[in-house]
């Protein structure tokens, strides 16, 4: 098929800004950034303002949380490593995590923590990069003794407690059961924040540190990081997350004092980066681009190939497909594209107005960012609603409702 290099109809983005006005209209989302782009074409929405209760407004240059829409960012750094065969696919990552050596592995995934076989493998970097190294944040395993440990020692983020420095991480992550058989069983988030580790050991310096040097300086993303400077907080606003039963408008975080106001003691590549629509914009466009930015290289092309294409058997698609599809009413729906890469999702079938192919993710926080090859198009929506209630996933879902349509050939 050929691609189109067109951008988009002028009729097609005036219903996309009504659209999403009306969402903010409807007081269910206080402010969102939309960029989209299309070929050469950069056209940018900012609506609403900062806070609930008004305050400052929406600007192109508002810092958002990401959550889980770190993902796909932040597994370039380890993408890094293999181009330079630092890393290698299918070695075991026990020499430089050595907390993750002769893992025992549960008889039942509902089963008590000491009934155990051994794995019968080492765990091995394409685990890690696959999200099939045993471990995970399982949805449909929700009360059970392992998913309760994990939670108890502050494995994942967004609990009350901020997860531990990365060392003290690694302690409490090598003390637990694999909950499946290394390379088995697609499972999110954990590996995200193991291959943030294994960068930061294979390099000896602070993950942020090498991502800041490989990815965000040659990208110009000088507002993503893992933490807000101080003389940027006021360009984070309040993030929520409304109370599920009553709509109620919690504060989640706050930008002064909050989680994102100083460097954090884990630096999590599964949901820690904060960034802005132009941010996203240079690196979604450089995966577009084979790897390429500006003429300079920052992943060799089939890096980015092995990234955005579908790494998941049939029977791991389908764990996969269950946490959006069987979870609708967590997920809101959010996640029905089918396969996964590394650190993104990528569209395997048809689903909604989105062609095979698409890559990207989607956060908690309320955000979202995807390229489409064939379209030569990238999306991002950020907004400061987290995903305990509907209302952010349906203004997801109208973003690329409209900006599908708003496509001009």
């Amino acid at each position: 098929m050929e691609h189109s290099n067109g951008g988009f109809s002028a009729a097609g983005l005036r219903k996309m800004r009504e659209v999403l006005a009306e969402h903010v209209d409807s007081g269910k989302i206080p402010g969102l950034v939309a960029l989209v782009s299309r070929g050469g074409r950069t056209h940018v929405e900012a609506l609403g303002t900062m806070h609930r209760d008004g305050g400052a407004p929406m600007s192109r240059d508002t810092i958002f949380r990401m959550a889980s829409t770190s993902k796909p960012v932040t597994v370039a750094g380890a993408m890094v490593l293999l181009d330079e065969c630092r890393l290698r696919l299918d070695d075991p990552v026990e020499p430089w995590l050595p907390e993750l050596a002769d893992r025992r592995v549960l008889r039942r995934i509902d089963g008590p923590l000491d009934d155990t076989v051994p794995a019968r493998r080492p765990i091995t970097v394409r685990d890690l990069l696959t999200s099939t190294f045993g471990l995970g944040m399982d949805m449909m395993a929700l009360g059970t003794p392992i998913m309760n440990a994990v939670f108890e020692r502050g494995l994942t983020p967004n609990l009350p407690v901020p997860m531990p420095e990365p060392d003290e991480w690694m302690r409490r992550l090598g003390e637990l059961p694999l909950m499946h058989q290394p390379g088995e069983h697609w499972q999110y988030q954990i590996s995200n924040d193991l291959l943030g580790v294994l960068v930061a050991r294979v390099t000896g310096r602070s993950f942020e540190d090498f991502l800041r040097e490989r990815v965000f300086d040659p990208l110009g993303m000088n507002d993503t990081g893992f933490h807000v400077p101080a003389d940027r907080l006021d360009r984070l606003p309040t993030l929520y997350a409304p109370d599920p039963q009553t709509g109620e408008f919690l504060v989640w975080d706050e930008a002064k004092g909050g989680r994102w106001s100083e460097p954090p003691a884990f630096q999590g590549g599964g949901g820690g980066l904060v960034s802005t629509v132009d941010d996203y914009h240079a690196y979604f466009r450089m995966l577009l681009n084979g790897g390429v930015h500006e003429g300079k290289r920052i992943l060799s092309r089939p890096a980015v190939e092995l990234m955005t294409t579908n790494r998941l058997t049939p029977e791991q698609t389908a764990a996969r497909t269950a946490m959006a599809v069987d979870n609708v009413h967590i997920s809101h729906g959010q996640g029905q594209h089918g396969g996964w890469g590394v650190g993104m999702a990528v569209r395997t079938y048809r689903g909604d107005y989105a062609p095979v192919g698409q890559f990207g993710w989607d956060g908690g926080t309320g955000t979202t960012s995807y390229a489409d090859p064939h379209n030569r198009l990238v999306g991002i929506l950020l907004t400061q609603v987290g995903l305990s209630v509907p209302d952010p996933a349906r203004l997801i879902h109208d973003f690329w409702t409209t900006l599908y349509q708003a496509i001009d050939d």
